[in-house]
């Protein structure tokens, strides 16, 4: 036999032997894979929809204040509903009115709360312009889908002396989806407090605006809580008049089927609400207006707030669409 021949021959040979190895090396093949049984339930498209329509939040209350309360909106008639729903659905401008005394006149609190606000549902709304106290507080549109938050604080302010037809104006031609109504400090100050007068007074203020912006819905705020002096040069106290005030709101939202947030007991209350801002450097030397942090920590305890009810919105609709 020819060399050539026996080199092909055993070549033939080499490679029939290298398969049958391979064959027998090779791993049996799987069979069914097994059930994953780490895996969530997995929800229709319109389940999915929903749950990606949450909004994270988390809690940003300070750990040294004591007394604090569950920071919640109190909303049992579903006052806000119908601006949870424009949110949700955000097929134009959502517009949101701030009104109030100089906590919001100092533009910081709102403004933080708008700037939260315009990171969940978008800014394409609103011109990208810095507020300030020296600026308006108005926010200037631009027709696109997205949060529109204006601001109208007034020094000294009180529901009543905001209810002049210039100030309702004011409000009503900004065409709010929500007014957020933050008064109650100055009230507390006034030595001649009356609950019926304050009671009165914010209905003039609601009713007037209610009438031209039907569709409007609003959410009262209690004041964060402030000092008074005794006497002259007398020391500091808690204001004694501040937890009367926050129940004339409070009783008259539940009265009337309006949203209440309670900054005011969230805090700590009647015991610890002056003392907790006051421990935390937060209130400027008046001990009633505060620093750029105390502003910024009511503005972020009210979007966290917001953000809370509007998810809850979204967790019954979520039910809803399961039924």
């Amino acid at each position: 036999m020819r060399r050539s021949d026996c080199l092909r021959r055993l070549s033939f040979s080499f490679l029939f032997l290298l398969a049958c190895v391979s064959v027998c090396a090779q791993d049996a093949l799987p069979g069914k894979a097994p059930a994953d049984r780490n895996s969530e339930r997995i929800y229709d498209s319109k389940a999915m929809e929903g749950l990606m329509r949450y909004v994270p939040v988390a809690s940003v209350m300070p750990s040294s204040f004591r007394g604090t309360a569950e920071n919640r909106i109190s909303d049992p008639e579903r006052e806000l509903w119908p601006f949870w729903k424009k949110l949700s659905e955000m097929s134009g401008p959502v517009r949101v009115v701030h009104i109030g005394d100089s906590h919001v006149r100092g533009h910081l609190y709102p403004y933080v709360v708008r700037q939260l606000l315009e990171e969940d549902f978008g800014k394409d709304a609103v011109l990208d312009m810095k507020v300030s106290y020296r600026t308006s507080g108005i926010a200037h549109e631009t027709g696109s889908p997205g949060i529109v938050y204006h601001i109208l604080g007034v020094n000294g302010a009180t529901c009543a002396s905001f209810s002049t037809p210039e100030r309702i104006h004011e409000v009503t031609s900004l065409e709010p989806d929500l007014v957020i109504v933050s008064f109650g400090t100055n009230e507390a100050h006034g030595r001649g407090y009356s609950s019926a007068e304050h009671r009165l007074s914010m209905d003039r203020l609601l009713s007037a605006i209610g009438k031209e912006c039907p569709d409007a819905v609003f959410l009262l705020t209690a004041p964060p809580g402030a000092y008074v002096r005794n006497g002259r040069y007398g020391p500091r106290n808690a204001n004694p008049r501040t937890p009367g005030v926050v129940q004339a709101e409070k009783s008259y939202a539940a009265s009337h089927g309006l949203a209440f947030w309670d900054l005011y007991d969230i805090v700590g209350g009647k015991d610890f609400a002056c003392s907790n801002w006051n421990a935390g450097h937060y209130y400027q030397r008046d001990k009633i207006h505060f620093t750029v942090d105390g502003y910024r920590l009511q503005g972020q305890l009210l979007h966290e707030a917001i953000i809370k009810a509007y998810n809850d919105y979204v967790e019954s609709e979520l039910d809803d669409t399961g039924d």
